[in-house]
């Protein structure tokens, strides 16, 4: 057997590039270099493709160029650009639940708990299978003491994701609660 030492994303640049070199040229091209680029740890060149995928966006892709740069923001710790990336991505498109998700977790690291709600809220009225919203308000809810709304959050994100092993823990915690009560 042969025992292959590029990573995963070095083999997707590369099939990215070679993909540009016979002239394919859009927004989803870059923006998926772009994310590769960076998870290789190539910061200015993944800065300089995302710049690229914005201006070749439309109305079509737009939330999720902006909403990788967002992710991306988040990777490296710039909640300001994060929170202004994820606002760009709902401008775009105003349904982008994930985006209004990691809004969401931005909101609530800055202890603003009924914002993060009504964002948590948004995000799962529009996508009831996004497991992250489900589990991310079970743990404000289990926070702020309100187990009942943990309780039935946690059980949807499970519903929606049954491996998640951060909402297996949560349930076993909650059912504990309950047992002592």
């Amino acid at each position: 057997a042969v025992v292959s030492t590029q990573s995963t994303g070095e083999i997707a640049l590369r099939s990215f590039r070679r993909l540009l070199q016979m002239g394919v040229c859009n927004t989803e091209l870059y923006n998926n270099i772009g994310l590769c680029c960076f998870y290789a740890q190539q910061y200015d060149m993944s800065l300089t493709c995302f710049e690229r995928a914005i201006s070749l966006a439309n109305t079509d892709n737009a939330a999720d160029v902006w909403y990788n740069i967002g992710h991306i923001a988040v990777g490296i710790g710039d909640s300001n650009l994060a929170y202004q990336a994820f606002q760009m991505a709902l401008i775009s498109d105003n349904n982008h639940a994930e985006a209004y998700n990691n809004l969401a977790v931005l909101e609530m690291r800055k202890g603003k708990v009924e914002q993060a709600r009504a964002y948590f809220m948004s995000a799962i009225s529009i996508n009831q299978e996004l497991y992250e919203a489900h589990f991310n308000l079970a743990m404000l809810s289990e926070g702020q003491g309100d187990l009942n709304t943990s309780f039935k959050e946690v059980k949807k994100s499970l519903e929606a994701f049954a491996e998640h092993v951060d909402s297996k823990h949560l349930l076993t915690q909650l059912r504990q609660y309950f047992t002592l009560l």
